[in-house]
C-alpha cells in the first residue's frame, strides 16, 4: 500500500472515530434545553468554512485525487506524524467530550443548567475541543500530500477559531462572571504553558 492511499485511509479513520466518539453526546446534550444560543448568521457561515476545510475539500480529494496537479509526493516522516497528531486529536476529543457530558455543544450555546466545567482536561485548557480540532487540521495536513486538500482544514479551522474564541469567551464570562475569569487565569487557551 502506497503512502498516498495510506494517508488517505487513515484520515477517513479519523473522521469516522471522530464521528462516532460525537454522536452519543450529541444525542444526550439535544435532551437538554438550550438556554442561550448565540448560533446566528455568523455562525453559520464560521461553521461552513470549518467544514468546506476539514471535510469537504478532504472529502474530494481522497474520493477522487483532485485537485491533481497540486499533489506532491508523500514523505514517510509527515505520515508517522500525522499518524501521531490523529491520535493526540482522538484522544483529546473523547476527552473533551466526556468531560462536558450534557454541557457539551457544537455552536455557541449554554444549556439549562449550564456549569462551568473546570475539571478533566479542563483543568489545565479552556478550549481543549480547539486543540482537538488544530491536532486534526493538523493530521490532515501532515497525512494527504497535496497542497489544496492537507492544509485545507488549517485554513478553515484557523477562520473559524480566530473569529469565534473571542465571542466564546465573552459569552463564557457573561454566564459565570467572577468564576470564568478566575478561571481564564489558572488556564490556557489551547496549548498548556504556550497559549
Amino acid at each position: 500500500m502506497s503512502l498516498v492511499v495510506a494517508g488517505k485511509a487513515l484520515w477517513v479513520l479519523l473522521v469516522v472515530g471522530w464521528y462516532v466518539l460525537r454522536v452519543p453526546f450529541q444525542r444526550r446534550s439535544k435532551r437538554t434545553r438550550i438556554s442561550r444560543d448565540a448560533k446566528d448568521m455568523t455562525e453559520r457561515l464560521r461553521l461552513t468554512v470549518s467544514t468546506i476545510g476539514l471535510g469537504v475539500v478532504p472529502f474530494v480529494y481522497v474520493a477522487t485525487g483532485w485537485p491533481h496537479g497540486a499533489s506532491y509526493g508523500p514523505e514517510p516522516i509527515f505520515f508517522l506524524l500525522g499518524i501521531l497528531a490523529a491520535i493526540g486529536s482522538i484522544v483529546l476529543f473523547r476527552l473533551t467530550h466526556k468531560a462536558l457530558g450534557k454541557m457539551w455543544s457544537v455552536s455557541l450555546q449554554l444549556r439549562e443548567g449550564h456549569r462551568l466545567v473546570t475539571s478533566g482536561i479542563y483543568g489545565t485548557l479552556r478550549h481543549p475541543m480547539y486543540s482537538a480540532f488544530w491536532l486534526m487540521a493538523l493530521a490532515q495536513a501532515l497525512l494527504l500530500p497535496n497542497w489544496v486538500a492537507g492544509p485545507a482544514g488549517l485554513v478553515g479551522f484557523g477562520l473559524l477559531f480566530a473569529l469565534r474564541i473571542g465571542p466564546e469567551e465573552k459569552m463564557m464570562e457573561e454566564a459565570f462572571g467572577e468564576e470564568y475569569r478566575a478561571y481564564r487565569s489558572r488556564t490556557w487557551r489551547i496549548i498548556p504553558y504556550i497559549y
